[in-house]
């Protein structure tokens, strides 16, 4: 494992969930993690309110900035326009399957395409001094051998880039929607590890299908530099409150639930205050404590009442009192720092 790779923990970019509101409230549970933007298009920041887009509160850092496109001169555009808003890195889509992408030549479509994700990074790297990565799946539609991954690796890291987050299923571009894109093809971590074998001095971030910090840790002991959830992230988000002990050996900053509420419930409160609606807080905390005691209670006060005009911090301080006290962590696992 390449030692030196800070990032061994991130949170996927997830398009209508990754939001400012969401990373705030993933940032109150690890501070380590690497956070991502949803997607955004070089179209959207060229043409649109870039402003809108670049988006994000300082808490959020380290925070990557993902790029869909595949033209490289807009890429390396946008790339500059990341780097003078602050962003930590940027990261270039190779791995959405969606059809809506597709068109505009972008997404997992890029894999078929190896000279222009090559042109494209090397753009984004002259123009910057942040860190340029590619996120992308093992593979396309018949492009499906370990031998065909290899070699888009192999070339495309000759762009200088030396960061690659691998997606371990293919993307089936035609007859499958995203959602099933993220479910029918297979896993295959075998074949990510096998990735890095063969290009040891490359960092290799695995995402798909992992589910605890157990999978985690038994991917990274096999050699990988780095894991990536999405969601089981977004759905159980307290997995994030073991992030920094785990994978950083950092102290925990959520020592015990009253300790965790206390913060959520002042972030709530503050944002509340400042003109932000509850809905776009409470949403992403939905999953919070889901298994715990009085959870359904605590999703289905929030569901019912927070896009109500007046809804308010006191209803998320109701909600969150239907939660019974357990322990955060199960202290019957015995997890080893990486």
């Amino acid at each position: 494992m390449n030692q030196a790779y800070p990032h061994k923990f991130q949170v996927a970019p997830m398009m209508d969930w990754t939001t400012s509101e969401c990373r705030q409230f993933h940032r109150l549970l690890t501070r380590q993690a690497l956070l991502y933007t949803e997607m955004v298009t070089t179209g959207a920041l060229i043409h649109g309110n870039a402003g809108r887009f670049l988006r994000y509160d300082t808490e959020e850092h380290p925070i990557a900035l993902q790029l869909g496109g595949h033209d490289a001169d807009e890429l390396a555009h946008c790339t500059k326009m990341a780097e003078e808003h602050g962003y930590d890195q940027v990261n270039l889509n190779a791995g959405c399957p969606s059809d809506r992408v597709q068109n505009g030549m972008i997404g997992a479509i890029l894999m078929a395409h190896a000279d222009k994700v090559t042109d494209a990074l090397k753009a984004m790297q002259d123009r910057v001094n942040i860190p340029v990565t590619l996120k992308h799946r093992i593979g396309i539609d018949d492009y499906d051998s370990y031998e065909f991954l290899r070699d888009f690796v192999g070339q495309v890291s000759l762009s200088g880039c030396d960061t690659f987050i691998v997606h371990a299923r293919k993307a089936i571009l035609s007859g499958l929607s995203p959602k099933e894109n993220r479910e029918i093809p297979p896993l295959d971590y075998d074949r990510v590890i096998r990735l890095k074998q063969d290009f040891p001095n490359l960092n290799i971030v695995i995402n798909g299908g992992i589910k605890s910090h157990q999978e985690a840790q038994a991917l990274i002991n096999r050699g990988l530099d780095g894991v990536m959830l999405g969601r089981e992230a977004y759905q159980n988000p307290l997995i994030l409150s073991e992030v920094d002990h785990i994978y950083y050996g950092h102290e925990n900053p959520n020592a015990d639930i009253e300790t965790l509420n206390a913060r959520i419930t002042d972030w709530v409160e503050q944002k509340v205050e400042t003109g932000v609606p509850l809905k776009f807080l409470a949403k992403h905390t939905l999953g919070l404590y889901a298994g715990h005691p009085g959870s359904k209670q605590f999703r289905r006060m929030l569901s019912e009442n927070m896009t109500k005009p007046d809804a308010n911090a006191q209803l998320y301080r109701d909600a969150l009192a239907k939660i019974q006290p357990r322990a955060l962590f199960n202290d019957s696992v015995e997890y080893q720092t990486v």
